[in-house]
């Protein structure tokens, strides 16, 4: 079989995770659109044989699936928390006053700059999904409306608007053009300048086995390793890493112009780098048994679930995340299995889950109902879920975590 070649590099790429076909994780259907044709796609993630890269390729572009966004930040009490201590710790370590400019590359509703804001530190948020982008700019963070890439950054810079402080969360998986958005980074930031970047770990994923946070919308997956190697073909240093719990275990890293030497490099970079070579992830061979990991959690949560309603108990979800989608369309988990879902965000409320059909309901209609298990589909967020909905112990419900194994809590 010919697989495509690396984003990054060009190199030869091999399977790493093969999930069959899946809908787009947020593609949240009406009720007049489930008799309608659906469309499902590839879900397979490739390694580079060269740089270890881990990727999807390309099906849907990101306009088309960013323009119009099911995730508001500021539903997640936790991110927000998340949020408040990360901008009291940048704001301390970089000496951030109204002096200085903030930008953050796909802002989302604002819920990370209002903290800046409140500060009365200069914040522009950069966010392409318009209707995630009005509810930043009603909070008061002013929001350009598109997706970034070097020619939005020249045009920035061209209108004095570089950033002092450039930060990207959780936006770098997002990018299927890695070379010119990285590109764009430097442009945008100013010579003194510094960047922080959040994305999910890739070691956490393949030693936890959260295949889950496989999805279209994510078209690449990090290491420490791979990252260096990426900012560093761009004229960027990483300086400094944070190891974090966000996302099922996530990287923060810290970078500056190579020109810079204003930030000395911590023993953090050296001293993960080589947790993660003892880990394998500089080998090409760790990673060609993730999938049969990956089988394993499928039948067993599968079976847990098929067990339990045999026995007559019933099953409702909690959430209606991307990763959730991947979960129960690769675990072939339907309505036969779970009668609904709940979740805050009133956007997907009313609707139906891609692929599955599984009806999203407002987190009332589990008092409503009682279930027997409630099944954690956001399992990053679990103990914020389980306070959430204690209510369930009353009745002698339980809760579900199927990841990175199938665990009952009450």
């Amino acid at each position: 079989m010919k697989y495509p070649t690396c984003r990054f590099c060009n190199a030869n790429l091999i399977s790493f995770c093969d999930l069959g076909l899946s809908p787009l994780a947020n593609s949240f259907l009406k009720e007049s659109q489930l008799q309608t044709d659906e469309a499902f796609y590839p879900l397979h993630a490739y390694i580079c044989e060269d740089c270890h890269l881990v990727q999807l390729e390309e099906f849907e572009c990101p306009k088309n699936i960013f323009t119009n966004y099911a995730y508001f930040s500021s539903f997640s009490k936790t991110w927000l928390k998340h949020c408040q201590a990360y901008t009291n710790n940048v704001i301390s370590r970089f000496k951030l006053d109204r002096k200085k400019k903030v930008i953050e590359i796909a802002s989302n509703d604002g819920c990370l700059l209002k903290y800046f804001n409140e500060s009365k530190i200069p914040v522009l948020g950069i966010e392409p999904a318009e209707n995630v982008a009005r509810e930043a700019e009603a909070s008061g963070v002013p929001t350009v409306k598109s997706f970034f890439n070097s020619e939005l950054a020249r045009k920035l810079k061209a209108e004095n608007k570089q950033a002092d402080f450039l930060i990207c969360n959780n936006v770098l998986a997002h990018v299927p053009n890695l070379n010119d958005f990285i590109a764009g980074l430097k442009i945008l930031l100013k010579p003194e300048g510094v960047i922080t970047l959040e994305f999910p770990s890739l070691m956490k994923l393949i030693e936890q086995v959260q295949f889950d946070t496989i999805y279209h919308e994510h078209f690449s997956y990090f290491s420490l390793l791979t990252a260096e190697k990426l900012f560093s073909h761009h004229g960027l240093t990483l300086f400094d890493v944070d190891e974090l719990n966000t996302h099922g275990g996530s990287l923060r890293i810290y970078a500056q112009h190579k020109e810079n030497t204003e930030n000395l490099t911590s023993e953090n970079v050296s001293r993960i780098k080589l947790m993660e070579k003892n880990k394998g992830l500089d080998k090409l061979s760790s990673y060609l048994n993730f999938t049969k990991q990956v089988e394993e959690t499928k039948r067993k949560l599968y079976s847990f679930l098929a067990k339990k309603k045999q026995s007559g108990k019933s099953i409702a979800a909690y959430g209606a995340p991307a990763k959730g989608n991947t979960l129960l369309n690769y675990c072939n988990i339907g309505t036969d299995l779970i009668d609904y879902t709940v979740d805050l965000n009133p956007g997907k409320q009313g609707h139906f889950l891609p692929g599955t059909h599984i009806p999203v309901f407002h987190p009332d209609k589990i008092k409503d109902t009682r279930p027997d298990y409630l099944l954690i589909l956001p399992w990053n967020i679990k103990n914020e879920i389980m306070e959430q909905m204690k209510i369930i112990n009353t009745w002698g419900g339980k809760f579900i975590i199927p990841i990175p194994k199938v665990m009952v809590q009450q």
